[in-house]
């Protein structure tokens, strides 16, 4: 019986230990690798921030307090239902993400979340490696849509009509070139590195990445979604 109290004691012990051993180590290498610290948006990508962002997705508050601390220009959009299974709980309209995206569009804060980490260590970094510029215009084909996967009518809904899914058809350069999905994705140039680079980017921050490698009804656009489940493809 004695034995079996000190036993206990020590693994106690040893468990303590260990903890405050690794909170030291967390606390060295940087917030960003303490799993109960927030999300920073601005702090490049590890093995945890798939954990964070999921963390505050879950979190409409949080989420809005997150979103607030990026270049994204947004408004709360009141909870809405506008027919069966369509409608946006927690969702934005935002006229400007880091980057000028012309019409504004409505999305929930999780999606608009991951579309600004998309943008800062992806989109970014990518314009200036391939093209020695910067991206200024995201053209797009929009967001919210109360409509079911490719129109039909026996599908299931899409994450467009909860607001969970943008689709991005091309970008503008800084020194005025134009970088479009349905002419440059199959391009041995850059700009097919570049857009593939985006896509295989996104999978880290979306749940839903499709693009023309999917199917035909993704030729023209990259499909950029937050939902139940992860594809990308």
């Amino acid at each position: 019986m004695r034995e079996h109290v000190v036993f206990r004691a020590s693994m106690v012990l040893l468990i303590a230990i260990g903890f405050v051993a690794l909170r030291w180590i967390w606390a060295g290498a940087g917030s960003e690798w303490a799993p109960w610290e927030p999300l920073d948006v601005a702090a490049s990508p590890n093995l945890l921030t798939r954990y964070k962002l999921s963390r505050v997705s879950g979190d409409a508050d949080r989420c809005r307090e997150v979103l607030g601390t990026t270049p994204v220009r947004f408004e709360r959009l009141k909870d809405s239902v506008t027919g069966p299974g369509c409608g946006f709980e927690d969702a934005v309209l935002v006229s400007r993400t880091s980057i000028d995206i012309g019409e504004e569009i409505s999305l929930s804060c999780r999606a608009a979340l991951s579309v600004a980490m998309w943008e800062r260590h992806i989109l970014q970094p990518a314009a200036y490696r391939h093209f020695g510029a910067s991206v200024v215009r995201i053209e797009h084909f929009g967001s919210y849509s109360c409509r079911n996967v490719y129109g039909r009518r026996s599908a299931a809904r899409s994450r467009h009509a909860t607001a969970d899914a943008w689709d991005v058809a091309g970008f503008v350069l800084s020194d005025g070139r134009h970088i479009r999905v349905a002419r440059d994705w199959h391009s041995t140039e850059p700009a097919g590195a570049f857009l593939r680079e985006l896509r295989d980017g996104a999978c880290k921050f979306f749940d839903g990445v499709l693009s023309p490698d999917y199917n035909a009804a993704h030729r023209d656009h990259l499909h950029l979604d937050r939902g139940s489940f992860r594809l990308c493809r």
